[in-house]
Parts: structure tokens; sequence; C-alpha cells
């Protein structure tokens, strides 16, 4: 099965008149069951194969055999996926999650010496004073469909009073624990006090590595970066071994950044955004001493997780850089997945939307160890698909 759009339909739904269109919305289209093709600019054809039974999921991460692991938001479950069959029962053990307000079991991580300790690591919100939420981060070693020797091993009991937070996890080159909190609405991005707005570094127990802001007045010993969002998506950079991250802006100013120890990336004081009224953010767009994003939408694509592809399965896609993204400048029903091409100087050269005739929010997208790419749907109605060549 081919699935095509043509160039009408899809001038009659961008050049629609904004009012208009958040009258009527865009129809979803559900996912078939079948596998499909899909036609891209430097890969002609790719077979998506669908696997259903997922509630909102948020992020996935693979276990050396292949197996993956896959977060479900709103339920507060973790689920596995073994050759393709979603398991019907969720993985035991799990601290106590608390799944109002946007919040819930975000993401999810596998220690790199997996086979020897089995650690499997879980961001999440969770109850705090007067109904708010806070956020932590357990680890337990999984044992078949069971974690054990569950313990939180860091909790920012600070109550987020803004968007739902999201929490980025990912073990970097260095062996340390990447952790974002997100849910930054304003100047607490910048305040050292908080763990809004922050990339955090973390040893495998969750103490705090040997971090900039360690001995500086008045900032939390964790903190490793200031000044984002609402962070997404983390991954490592295929040559360099630097970190890139994702945050959403609001109107506009979606970004990706590379991480630097102790630098500050500007929210709220610089954005390439609008705030949701239309007005502007800041009248900034640059700073001293604030780091410049490497890739910026404007509009918005509500950016979600993201992966560099490095497998031979895809070898026009090599070292091109995958986002999800939930909507396109605030439109229902517009979620699209976005390849980005570099020069060799690691340059942005072209983009290109993939999966936009599908109008399903695009949650994560991550490469397996068989070198193909996985990509969640962040529907009520969520699945897995995996991207794999036409011979």
């Amino acid at each position: 099965m081919k699935i095509r759009v043509s160039l009408a339909a899809v001038a009659a739904v961008f050049l629609a008149p904004a009012p208009l269109l958040a009258q009527i919305g865009v129809p979803a289209r559900p996912l078939p069951d079948e596998p499909f093709i899909i036609e891209t600019a430097e890969q002609p054809q790719v077979r998506v194969t669908v696997m259903k039974g997922l509630e909102l999921p948020w992020d996935l991460a693979f276990l050396p055999n292949g197996d993956i692991l896959v977060t479900e938001r709103s339920r507060g479950q973790l689920r596995i996926v073994r050759d393709g069959v979603l398991d019907p029962q969720p993985i035991t053990g799990l601290p106590d999650i608390y799944t109002g307000g946007g919040g819930g079991l975000m993401s999810v991580a596998v220690h790199p010496r997996f086979e020897e300790n089995g650690w499997v690591y879980v961001t999440y919100t969770k109850a705090a004073a007067r109904g708010r939420r806070a956020v932590g981060l357990a680890r337990g070693r999984l044992d078949g469909m069971t974690l054990k020797d569950v313990s939180e091993i860091f909790a920012a009991d600070e109550p987020g009073g803004g968007p739902p937070p999201g929490l980025p996890l990912l073990f970097g080159p260095d062996g340390f624990l990447y952790m974002g909190i997100g849910g930054a609405n304003d100047e607490i991005a910048q305040r050292g006090d908080s763990y809004y707005g922050k990339v955090l570094r973390l040893r495998d127990d969750g103490s705090p590595a040997e971090n900039p802001f360690a001995n500086v007045p008045g900032f939390k010993p964790e903190i490793y970066t200031v000044g984002h969002r609402n962070m997404i998506g983390m991954t490592v950079h295929p040559t360099t071994g630097e970190i890139w991250q994702n945050e959403n802006g609001p109107l506009g100013g979606d970004e990706v950044n590379i991480l630097k120890p102790g630098a500050n990336y500007g929210w709220p004081l610089v954005s390439y955004g609008r705030d949701y009224s239309g007005a502007p953010v800041s009248k900034l767009r640059t700073m001293v001493g604030v780091e410049d994003p490497v890739l910026f939408w404007n509009p918005s694509i509500a950016i979600s997780g993201m992966t560099f592809y490095t497998g031979d399965a895809f070898p026009a896609w090599r070292n091109n850089l995958f986002v999800g993204g939930l909507q396109l400048g605030r439109i229902p029903r517009t979620g699209q997945m976005h390849r980005v091409v570099f020069n060799d100087q690691w340059q942005e050269i072209r983009r290109e939307a993939i999966f936009v005739e599908l109008r399903q929010r695009i949650r994560d997208v991550e490469q397996g160890p068989d070198g193909l790419l996985y990509v969640l749907t962040d529907e009520q109605d969520g699945a897995l698909l995996k991207l794999e060549p036409v011979e």
C-alpha cells in the first residue's frame, strides 16, 4: 500500500484561514494494519510496519538483545516489545507515578553495562504538595517482567508550576547520565536554585557528577547547563560524541542545541519564537554569553524525540538527524518527522518532512541495533512504526 497526498490537498489545509482550521480541525487518519510504502527524497521507497496497542507512548529504548522498552505516559506503564510483538502485560515494579496534568511516565534509558547489572532508568512526574507535581528519576534491575531493587535516585521536589516538564534521559559517552527537566515557562530557567529549565549530569547512582556549577553559590550541584524551556529529545553526535538536545519554543523557536558544560541557552532572555498570544518572547535573538541553537524552527513543529542515523540499512541517510514533531504551527493533525542533512562541516543544507500525510503526532524516533529506524506516534491509539528499505 502506498500512501500519497496531492499538492492541492496540502494547499487546501495549509492555506486555509487559521480560524477556519481551529473550527473544523483536520480529521485523524487511522494507521493501516498492514505494512505500507512511503517515498522520500533520498531513499526512494521505505516500508513502514505498524505495531499497535500503545496508549500515548512517550519514549523507547533498546535492550542489547533487540527488545524494545516503551513508556506510556498517561498510563504510567512500561511496556516491552519482543520480535515486533507487544507483550499484553506491562512491566511491574515501577514507583508511584502521578499522571495528571499532562505528566506521567516519561523517558526510559538502559545502562551501558546492562548485560552486567540489569539497570533500567525511568523519569516521571509524582504528586507534590497542594495537588501539584514534582519529578523523579528511579532505577531498577529488569528481571523478566519485573523491575526489582527499585529506588528513586534523584528527585526535584520543588513543585512545577509551568507546562508538563519534558524529562529526557540519556547516557553520554562519558558514562554519565544526562537528564533534562523542562517545564520552565519563565525566568526560573535562569535561576541556579531551581532544577527547572536545566540539564543535569549525574552518576549512574543519581549523585552529582563533577559539574561546572558545583562550587558556585546558589546553584544546585547537579546542574550542567541552564536556560532551557521544555526539553524532549537528546542524542549523541556520531563523530564528536557531543550531546545534542532539543526543546520546544512556544509559537516558533523550537531549538536543537549542542550542550557545553556551564553554558546558558538563553530562555527566556532570547528566543526565535513568540508567546502564545503572538507577542515576542524577547526582542533579542542572540546575546553575549548565550549559546545560539544549531537549528531552529519557525513555525514550531512542537519538536520531540530525535536521533542521528548511523546504520547501514539506509546509506543515503547516514549522519542525518531525525526529529519528531507533534504539530506544525499549532495546527492539529499536522505532526511529522523531519530529516536534516548536513555538509562535511556539520552545517545544515536541507530538510525533508516525512509522515505529513499520516496526520499523527510523532513523539520519538530512535535507531535500533538492527540499523532500522523506529518511530512512536503520540496518540490514544498510539503505535510503533518500523522503517526499513524496500529492496
